[in-house]
């Protein structure tokens, strides 16, 4: 294959993401329209203009849309065709209203229909050779089938385990990244996640915050709903913890990263942390803090605290100084992102187990330590797979890009005894 089939093979990827969106968009709401007549209280006529809305302007538009991107530059076109389509479904997300979200439904198919216009054109214009051609619509339309299969699965997923309006934001991260890959200065240039370490550090964070939001959270519920302390006792609950996270922050952990690397801290600390999740699992109806949660607090204290520091160096070591405030930028969104996403998973799985025991005849706390048992497991599982990442992916050379080179010949000794 030349390089310049191989670039066009390359550029096929983005009429394909293009239509993954709109085929997607198609079908991913029909799961969640009784979540959405529910919240906003639609009627069982007018929630058909939820679907409606965007079939019209879709279809009534498409021809339009060819035109335009003939007269005006089919690329052009694409990438506008994509913002408009992203910010509709931006305003889908953020509806409140009926009339909200069939407007911006609506604004939707309008973007819609002018992506999927211009991409066969893209097609075409990439793809002279009939062979070629073939192929490549070939793979679009795999890639236009497969999303009907996929946009109904991704609905139930995100309906069940979020809320409807996920459906829609969905649409922005899948957005982002076609602008990204098209725009000569990206704010966010995805060559960066070819650099392992960082990659890595990303993917790490997003499970590690999984985890801890969903200790932070779920065991303030079960001293408070379960054991019935009060918040100012849940406040001193936590605080072993929190001052063993801050001493070792301060300087223990940092220590540890220069005499040991990055690699076995940030292992150790997430495995401390898996055990210390897994500990919050076996907490009865009827426990008592020193035997029951004091030993898993201090645990988590060392884990989280050992485990921070490392993390860090290895998102930010593995970038040049001008993009730092780039790579500070990802890894902290990966760490609320994955926050977020961790806390609503497991709280919904808690809230589902603990209908279901209710349901069973099950007594109230017995039913609610339940839920909050096979939550921790799954936070203990998201621990356990963040250090296996850790232990097999991550190098752990990185630090030697973070620390000063004024210093790296006295250092240099005891790094180069210490890399793993």
């Amino acid at each position: 294959m030349t390089s310049d089939s191989r670039q066009r093979w390359i550029a096929l990827v983005l009429p394909c993401m293009g239509s993954l969106m709109i085929v997607l968009d198609t079908t991913i709401v029909n799961v969640a329209l009784p979540s959405i007549r529910g919240s906003l209280h639609f009627s069982q006529t007018s929630l058909a203009w939820v679907v409606n809305a965007y079939m019209l302007t879709f279809g009534g538009f498409l021809l339009l849309g060819g035109r335009l991107g003939d007269h005006f530059g089919h690329r052009r076109l694409f990438i506008g065709g994509i913002i408009l389509f992203t910010l509709a479904s931006l305003a889908c997300g953020l509806s409140t209203t009926r009339g909200m979200l069939v407007a911006a439904r609506a604004v939707q198919g309008f973007g819609g229909a002018i992506v999927s216009a211009v991409s066969l054109s893209l097609i075409v214009s990439l793809f002279v050779e009939p062979a070629e051609r073939v192929k490549a619509m070939g793979v679009f339309g795999f890639v236009a089938a497969g999303g009907g299969s996929l946009g109904v699965l991704l609905g139930g997923i995100l309906t069940d385990l979020l809320t409807w309006h996920w459906i829609f934001l969905v649409n922005v991260l899948v957005a982002f990244l076609v602008v990204e890959s098209r725009v000569c200065s990206p704010l966010m240039p995805l060559g960066l996640f070819r650099r392992r370490n960082l990659a890595t550090a990303n993917v790490v964070g997003v499970l590690w915050a999984a985890a801890m939001f969903a200790w932070f959270f779920l065991s303030a519920l079960y001293l408070q709903l379960v054991l019935g302390y009060s918040p100012l006792q849940v406040g001193l609950a936590f605080l072993p913890a929190n001052l063993i996270m801050a001493c070792l922050s301060l300087g223990l952990s940092a220590k540890l990263v220069m005499r040991l690397g990055i690699k076995r801290p940030l292992v150790g600390g997430l495995s401390l942390a898996a055990v210390g999740l897994a500990l919050l699992a076996r907490a009865p109806v009827h426990g008592h803090y020193l035997d029951s949660l004091l030993p898993s607090m201090i645990l988590l204290g060392f884990g989280a605290g050992a485990a921070f520091n490392p993390l860090l160096m290895a998102a930010m070591g593995d970038v040049e100084p001008s993009e730092a405030g780039l790579a500070s930028g990802i890894v902290n969104t990966s760490f609320m992102m994955g926050g977020a996403l961790g806390l609503a998973i497991l709280a919904s799985v808690a809230a589902s187990r603990t209908s279901h025991l209710l349901s069973a005849g099950s007594p109230r706390l017995a039913a609610l330590v339940g839920g909050y048992r096979i939550a921790f497991i799954i936070g203990t599982a998201f621990a356990v797979l963040a250090a296996g990442l850790a232990a097999q992916i991550l190098r752990a050379g990185a630090i030697d890009g973070a620390t000063n080179t004024e210093e790296a010949p006295a250092r240099e000794p005891a790094l180069a005894d210490a890399r793993l």
